[in-house]
């Protein structure tokens, strides 16, 4: 039986009395389960664990996407195809230099976002792992967006209910100065649509927000960039946010439907910062889903 600690009185919780390196019975997957989807973010602390480990605990949540590194320019470091490389690091092992072309796009995830939602089917939910951590800095910060929806007004609520989006990653990495998309990437990575408010299996609403978030479909743009600012800022207080302090073996799973998350800054040119994400798929586009679940 495990044990749930939360850390923040709506959300993120340490999990403990689990070697998640081993495969799981259908019981204790049905209590990690459960406290995934009362907490959004969870975190097994002091797990060695290797590369298919991690894969194959993954894999209890869902099918996972395979990395598309459309992006990369330099030579990228070997992993196997489920995995993301989120390290300072290149495939020589030395920290990147200051102008490398990986680190000038890996600071987009400075900015509030949510992973895949600039793809048609989006992220069901993510895993991180982390071999080596910094002396300092190098946090990941999350927003509870269940706990801000509920925090809005119901003017507003009923204001966005049925709005949607344009997500589109071309534009937030345009936010974070990055701009140096092949015309090949650029027409791989068309916008997808999701809802604005989204209604969660477990069975509450969250806000489904993220710096990929390019506009308001039927509004003008700059009204429409407007409410989605507003709504980050929002949601995103001191009361809706926790920071996460990394330590080597941590792993971390965090819902992407209800959650927000940004990295926090480190001194990643001369400490080292050695992460592998996985990220298990949803099942439909989150338009769709609405739509089927009102017919």
């Amino acid at each position: 039986m495990i044990t749930v600690e939360r850390k923040h009185p709506t959300f993120f919780a340490e999990v403990k009395g689990v070697d998640i390196s081993k495969p799981l019975s259908p019981e204790l997957f049905a209590e990690i389960l459960t406290a995934f989807h009362d907490n959004a973010v969870l975190v097994f602390r002091d797990q060695p664990l290797t590369h298919q480990q991690h894969i194959d605990f993954s894999t209890n949540f869902g099918p996972l996407f395979e990395v598309t590194n459309y992006h990369r320019k330099e030579k990228e470091r070997a992993l196997p195809s489920k995995l993301t490389d989120i390290s300072n690091i290149d495939h020589t092992g030395a920290i990147q230099s200051g102008d490398n072309h990986q680190r000038h796009f890996n600071l987009g995830n400075r900015i509030w976002h949510t992973d895949n939602t600039f793809k048609h089917v989006p992220a069901r939910c993510s895993l991180l792992y982390a071999t080596e951590v910094p002396s300092s800095g190098g946090e990941t910060e999350f927003a509870d967006m269940r706990a801000a929806y509920d925090a809005l007004p119901q003017d507003r609520k009923d204001e966005i209910e049925e709005l949607v989006v344009e997500h589109s990653i071309v534009y937030s990495r345009q936010r974070a100065g990055y701009d140096d998309y092949t015309d090949g990437a650029r027409t791989e990575l068309q916008p997808a649509q999701q809802v604005l408010v989204r209604y969660h299996p477990a069975g509450r609403k969250a806000l489904y927000l993220a710096s990929h978030a390019a506009r308001v479909i039927g509004w003008p743009e700059a009204e429409g960039r407007v409410l989605l600012d507003e709504l980050t800022e929002f949601a995103t207080q001191v009361k809706f946010t926790y920071a996460h302090r990394w330590r080597a073996h941590d792993l971390m799973i965090w819902d992407n439907r209800c959650t927000m998350h940004r990295s926090r800054p480190y001194p990643d040119t001369t400490e080292r910062r050695v992460m592998q994400r996985t990220t298990v798929s949803d099942e439909i586009n989150s338009v769709e889903r609405r739509a089927a679940e009102a017919a």
